[in-house]
């Protein structure tokens, strides 16, 4: 005897990892899907609701290639967001003159060759 219920599978957004690869202007974003298409690594699926973006299930397996970016027929429908570790500001602060430096800055100061303190 066959069972009259259907089933139905869902996905949802992994709700483990905080980070958003990459995010969608809902205003811009025409639903086209391409970005899904695209992506090399599976990442979006195409909204269950109609003329919604794409729904990004799983940003921590991102390659932030930037595919989905570059593909789009929409541009600034997408905005690609760069992990947290590459976007860390290291600082430092001279003591002598009490000016701070970040690495990478334009113009970094002179190179302070002096020992350290004993």
């Amino acid at each position: 005897m066959k069972s009259e219920i259907e089933h139905k599978a869902y996905m949802v957004p992994n709700p483990v990892t905080p980070n958003e690869a990459i995010q969608f202007d809902e205003e811009r974003c025409t639903a086209c899907n391409i970005c899904v298409h695209v992506c090399r690594t599976d990442v979006l699926m195409p909204s269950p609701e109609k003329g919604k973006p794409p729904i990004l299930l799983y940003p921590d397996e991102c390659w932030y290639c930037g595919v989905c970016v570059e593909d789009c027929p929409e541009p600034g429908s997408i905005a690609m967001i760069h992990p947290m570790h590459q976007t860390v500001v290291v600082n430092w602060k001279r003591k002598d003159t009490g000016k701070t430096y970040r690495l990478g800055m334009k113009n970094p100061p002179e190179p302070n060759d002096t020992p350290p303190a004993r």
